[in-house]
């Protein structure tokens, strides 16, 4: 193995923010699309729990969580400064992902897939995980992105959970007293960053010939 191995699910917003810290930061890895209805057994036997994305490094070692994915990628090589912003701590950054998983996640959970649970309203649970884009509202008052005018490590843990949340219903969410967080959303999906990490690949099966991310730039 000369390449890291990046066991991936193109619409999965854990597998996305790992594709796009790997596609700002480095390496390049071997990317294997995966379909979760028929996982691949060497998926499985990297990463028994079997959830995307799975990052396996040339020595053997197994990242099965997309934030430590993120933290490895910026950790090892940060051209973009996503971990320096231009206004708050790097700290503070890891803190309001790491509350987007605990907190703003399982709200979105419950409220998408409201059906597959007996005790659980679905309204509710949108309103629950609104109240945390309400905290992201005042910090994109003026700016770009969460923190200042570059993307930093915040928008990359963050955006493509809001992205799927939105996407549950959005003319509900475009409706919303959102303006910045709306507008932060918008230009996410139509920048060249969103599109050059969602290609979409084939079911990667042993044996298939090798599928480079991010793709690599042709030569003028």
């Amino acid at each position: 193995m000369t390449r890291p191995i990046l066991y991936s699910f193109r619409r999965c917003p854990y597998a996305m923010r790992a594709r796009l810290a790997i596609a700002a930061c480095g390496p390049e890895v071997e990317l294997r699309e995966i379909v979760l209805r028929d996982k691949a057994p060497e998926f499985v036997a990297a990463s028994p729990k079997a959830t995307v994305p799975v990052l396996v490094l040339p020595d053997g070692t197994v990242i099965d969580e997309s934030l430590d994915i993120m933290i490895w990628a910026t950790g090892r090589n940060d051209p973009q400064g996503l971990r320096m912003p231009d206004r708050g701590t790097y700290d503070q950054m890891l803190d309001l992902v790491e509350r987007c998983e605990d907190e703003f996640k399982v709200h979105l959970d419950h409220y998408k897939y409201a059906s597959r649970y007996d005790d659980i309203d679905g309204t509710e649970e949108r309103a629950k995980a609104s109240a945390f884009l309400l905290e992201l509202e005042p910090l994109l008052e003026g700016s770009s992105f969460l923190f200042g005018e570059r993307r930093s490590f915040a928008d990359v843990g963050i955006v493509p959970f809001v992205r799927q949340f939105a996407h549950v219903d959005l003319d509900w969410f475009n409706a919303q007293d959102l303006p910045n967080v709306i507008r932060w959303l918008d230009a996410f999906k139509v920048s060249d960053v969103f599109s050059s990490v969602m290609t979409r690949y084939t079911r990667w099966n042993a044996g298939d010939p090798v599928t480079v991310f991010p793709t690599p730039k042709s030569a003028d």
